[in-house]
């Protein structure tokens, strides 16, 4: 599977876990769950095609995580920073950690896993 494919359907498959794991930092979410993991599908979606694209031009599996931890990091801060600025809720490591374990597993899978053509 190419790469960019690759890191698109892993990162929406484990978009769902993500989502999944609010109710376990923040409770007081649960009754927000679905639109949370679908939130969390999409974030992943856009996390893996980025993170694919990106392995498709770098082949180093070094970087491929580096870039993979850098980028689900940095969609997370935004979905946090949001969360804060629209509600006033302080959940960024709530939500950034899930995120960034996230783009270090795409990150790993695409470099390893994912083929270039």
């Amino acid at each position: 599977m190419k790469k960019w494919l690759l890191g698109t359907l892993l990162g929406g498959v484990l978009g769902i876990f993500d989502g999944l794991t609010a109710p376990l930092s923040a409770p007081e979410t649960l009754p927000e769950l679905p639109g949370i993991i679908f939130g969390s599908v999409i974030k992943g979606f856009i996390t893996g095609l980025l993170i694919g694209y990106f392995a498709q031009k770098v082949r180093s599996l070094t970087w491929g995580i580096i870039f993979g931890l850098a980028i689900g990091a940095l969609l997370a801060f935004g979905v946090a920073l949001m969360q804060y600025l629209a509600l006033g809720r302080v959940y960024f490591w709530q939500i950034m950690l899930p995120g960034a374990v996230l783009g270090i597993i795409v990150g790993y899978v695409t470099q390893k896993h994912g083929r270039l053509n």
